[in-house]
């Protein structure tokens, strides 16, 4: 994920569990973050006018992360489709992958609440930052 769009997210007291580990739970809230910023960045769009929803998730923990850490959550989109899209996250403490990650989010009509295709704009985009081919 060398050319992955990368985020660092500071670790908080309170994402803590009782053993001083980042709680499982809490890695979410650091993908949620990355994505945010992933979609004001590299579309150019405040996360309300990008309406989606997460149809997937999916973390393998390697290592635990503490208070003290400075870890950086990487994403880069691994597939487009018509009104979804696949990310590939990686977690890094001090340049090592602690925990990776998988998610599909699916773009959806805030009022109608029903998937709808991405904006072409939008796929373009991604396309164009993520070197990824235009389907046919």
């Amino acid at each position: 994920m060398s050319d992955a769009f990368t985020v660092e997210v500071p670790v908080r007291y309170r994402d803590l569990d009782p053993m001083g580990h980042v709680n499982n739970g809490v890695y979410a809230s650091y993908l949620e973050e990355a994505r945010i910023a992933y979609i004001e960045s590299v579309l150019e769009r405040g996360d309300e006018t990008f309406t989606s929803v997460i149809a997937n998730l999916e973390i393998t923990y390697r290592q635990s992360i503490e208070l003290g850490d400075d870890p950086t959550v990487s994403l880069t989109v691994t597939e487009l489709g018509t009104t979804s899209c696949t990310m590939a996250h990686e977690f890094r403490v001090d340049g090592g992958v602690v925990a990776t990650a998988e998610t599909t989010i699916v773009h959806v009509d805030p009022e109608e609440q029903k998937p709808t295709p991405i904006p072409e704009p939008i796929r373009e985009r991604i396309r164009e930052h993520e070197g990824l081919e235009a389907s046919a």
